[in-house]
């Protein structure tokens, strides 16, 4: 789900990178220690599952596993996806260096969302529960993601509305997918390590 390069007029490419330097300068003030290095795992999650995409006008089709790294880091979402989204780039051409800071937004941005929305009952129920919830979280980041791509191209002009109505119907089936990923995911890390959906002050108590 990578806008690419010259895609969006240039208001929303300034208010993008300004709204990822402070997701990003937030993010890293609230990324204790304890979780670099699922911060790491999970960056490196998003750059793999992203790298296999279908390619849609200005956009693509593909996992990005956002919500997990909302639910598990919260605003620390936004450093770790962004290393990954630069890697890309850099390495790979997916998306675009002009576009990073409106990209690291649409995909950090509704991590976190989804964090707020649904850590809380993740901690609190048992693994059941938690699957529940973290699929919720996967679907509903993904459809968020999808969500605020079409509202970028839509405010970059009339010529990208089209793309914009594909880019939302493009990926009703990626969110069940990543739904269900998801949502396994939260499962067997609410098993095997539940401190890990916990603040800081509760994961030392």
């Amino acid at each position: 789900m990578h806008i690419v390069d010259g895609a969006l007029a240039n208001p929303v490419v300034i208010g993008g990178a300004a709204l990822a330097v402070g997701g990003i300068a937030m993010g890293l003030r609230k990324l204790d220690l304890e979780k670099i290095p699922a911060a790491g795992v999970l960056s490196a999650s998003f750059f793999v599952a992203s790298l296999i995409h279908v390619p849609i006008g200005p956009s693509s089709v593909h996992l990005i596993l956002g919500g997990l790294a909302g639910l598990v880091l919260g605003w620390a979402a936004f450093p770790a996806l962004f290393v990954g989204l630069l890697l890309q780039a850099v390495f790979f051409g997916f998306g675009g260096l002009s576009v990073l800071g409106v990209n690291t937004v649409i995909i950090a941005g509704p991590a976190v969302a989804v964090h707020y929305l649904c850590t809380p009952f993740i901690r609190r129920g048992d693994a059941r529960l938690a699957w529940i919830w973290g699929a919720i979280g996967g679907g509903v980041a993904l459809a968020m993601t999808g969500a605020m791509v079409a509202l970028a191209l839509a405010l970059s002009g009339q010529a990208f509305f089209l793309a914009a109505k594909l880019v939302i119907l493009a990926h009703v089936p990626v969110m069940a997918v990543e739904a269900v990923l998801t949502g396994a995911a939260v499962y067997l890390m609410r098993q095997v390590k539940p401190e890990l959906f916990l603040a800081w002050g509760e994961a030392q108590a």
